[in-house]
């Protein structure tokens, strides 16, 4: 149930750590696993002072960016077609680009397994477990 000025976890490496969305995109009513939404960056991750030179590490987004996001996790409870009720702790995004696919490249945390029915499966690929 993600609408609008809802705070989201950024889950990759792209550089946002909270995002707030500002619409819902193709549907009239609130946003759920695996829907598009727009996303206003609110806070910037940092990656420390000297990391960015050695490593390569860049914020790839910046705070006040206006993006396209993926919701991977909500907290309100979803019913699966077995029956089971599956709900997080938080509500988290992964940012894509217009075309749909992940700016960051890597993520960090579970993603619902909800997103393969709706052909995430690049964000799926790039998850450490699916839940």
């Amino acid at each position: 149930m993600i609408q609008l000025k809802t705070l989201l976890n950024c889950i990759d490496n792209s550089g946002a750590a909270v995002v707030e969305c500002v619409n819902v995109l193709k549907k009239e009513r609130a946003a759920t696993v695996g829907d598009k939404i727009v996303v206003v960056v609110q806070k910037q991750r940092n990656f420390g002072p000297d990391t960015a030179q050695s490593s390569g590490i860049a914020n790839k987004v910046r705070r006040g960016d206006i993006r396209h996001a993926v919701i991977v996790r909500a907290a309100k409870e979803m019913q699966r077609p077995d029956g089971s009720l599956v709900k997080f702790d938080d509500n988290a995004c992964v940012l894509v680009n217009k075309s749909g696919d992940p700016i960051g490249t890597r993520m960090n945390g579970v993603v619902a397994t909800e997103l393969r029915g709706k052909q995430w499966s690049k964000i799926l690929s790039l998850a450490p477990m699916h839940v």
